[in-house]
């Protein structure tokens, strides 16, 4: 069954919590799957690690997990007067089949005075190198990311696996930094390939969109503008990556097909939704503020995901839709959740006053030589948005104090 009809028969706060998953923390690529531990991180974290080959083992019994023999092949590091060493045998708990001289790569962690060893990694000696050169996790991001951009997409799936997820775990500005090692021609054709595994799309079009031209801007503009109703993964990193390059103009493109489109999949609408927040935080002034505002207002007008766009004009201190959100609030097809936001926008659009906080140094106290630096308010009018959105407030207690109550509850913005 398409993925399309499955999002059609699942509860909105389902698929919503879900696509929202898919994407990343602040501190990581905004358009990739959930950040994994990494081989460079396992080795950091670990307090033993060594390389070791499969000597055999007993069998698994009905009564016994069997065991199985390693000898080590190299250590990689070891707790400070640790026994390890090369030719030294270790035996674990359970049979695992293999052949003789099959490699893995054992992590251990120590309690007391003994070493737990955790499930071998069956690794093949490019792999092994690979994880042995790697750069440590202590160094610069930059330096790091320029070392794995080599394995992106390499034939050693550990190893291309591994690459993607130290770039999964990358803050943009620092991939932003390398915009100019970034491989154009190859990121071009794992957009357009199937060989390329759909999760990494979205990286790939944000980085594109970092080292392109306009004429990859048409390649992600044929590949936005393609027509299906499956759910696409990474297009929202290619709808990133596609405004990054083109702007107010690629903007236009992505209003009229996704946002103002009501036949759009409901997955597409969201993607360019994703797009929006991502220009709104990473872009740096390509698309103005007011221009991204224009277009996250456009997705008002879709209930299933009117509540996301009210909490994303909120954090973009869009407080043109005052009058228009207490209009919603009395529409009997919206849900409770859709009332809550548009309490806690309200509540939001009273604490931006516009007051700067800064500094002041202040006589000592009694009892006190030392000078005492105290917080500042510069005071400024009230703005029209702050009395309007109290005056809002006040009518919504009126008429739904329990709604009000609720969203002020778990209201943090203080």
């Amino acid at each position: 069954m398409k993925l399309a009809r499955l999002l059609k028969s699942i509860p909105p706060l389902v698929v919503l919590t879900t696509l929202f998953l898919l994407g990343n923390s602040a501190n990581s690529c905004p358009f990739c799957s959930a950040p994994s531990l990494t081989l460079s991180e396992q080795v950091a974290q670990a307090d033993a690690v060594v390389l070791v080959k499969w000597v055999g083992g007993q069998a698994a019994k009905i009564s016994d997990a069997g065991s199985t023999e390693f000898e080590v092949v190299e250590v990689v590091h070891q707790p400070e007067g640790g026994k390890l060493a090369k030719a030294s045998r270790i035996n674990l708990v359970r049979y695992r089949a293999a052949k003789v001289g099959d490699q893995f790569m054992l992590f251990g962690t120590k309690v007391d005075a003994a070493i737990e060893w955790g499930s071998p990694l069956e690794v093949s000696k490019i792999a092994y190198d690979y994880m042995r050169n790697s750069p440590k996790p202590n160094l610069a991001a930059t330096e790091r990311l320029i070392y794995f951009l080599k394995f992106l997409e390499t034939d050693d799936k550990m190893i291309s696996d591994d690459a993607f997820g130290e770039f999964a775990n990358a803050a943009y500005a620092d991939v932003s930094k390398i915009k100019q090692e970034l491989p154009r021609d190859k990121l071009r054709k794992w957009l357009t390939t199937k060989d390329v595994s759909p999760g990494r799309l979205g990286l790939y079009g944000m980085m594109l969109g970092l080292c392109g031209n306009n004429e990859d801007a048409k390649l992600m503009e044929a590949k936005i503008s393609e027509q299906t109703d499956d759910f696409r993964l990474g297009v929202d990193g290619i709808m990133g990556g596609y405004l990054l390059l083109t702007g107010d103009q690629g903007l236009e493109l992505i209003e009229k097909q996704k946002l103002m489109n009501k036949s759009a999949p409901f997955s597409e609408t969201y993607a360019a939704m994703q797009a929006l927040r991502f220009m709104w935080q990473y872009g740096d002034g390509r698309i103005s503020v007011d221009r991204l505002r224009q277009s996250m207002r456009l997705l008002l007008d879709r209930p299933e995901l009117a509540d996301l766009v009210i909490a994303d004009l909120s954090r973009m201190k869009d407080w043109s839709v005052q009058d228009k959100l207490m209009a919603m609030y009395d529409e009997e097809t919206n849900i409770p959740s859709v009332k809550r936001a548009i309490v806690r926008y309200m509540l939001s659009s009273t604490k931006d006053t516009g007051e700067k906080k800064g500094d002041a140094t202040v006589a000592a106290t009694e009892g006190s030589s030392e000078p005492v630096t105290a917080e500042v308010k510069t005071p400024v009018p009230v703005p029209a948005h702050v009395t309007r959105g109290l005056k809002c407030l006040e009518e919504l207690e009126k008429k739904d104090p329990k709604t009000v109550n609720e969203a002020k509850r778990f209201f943090l913005l203080k």
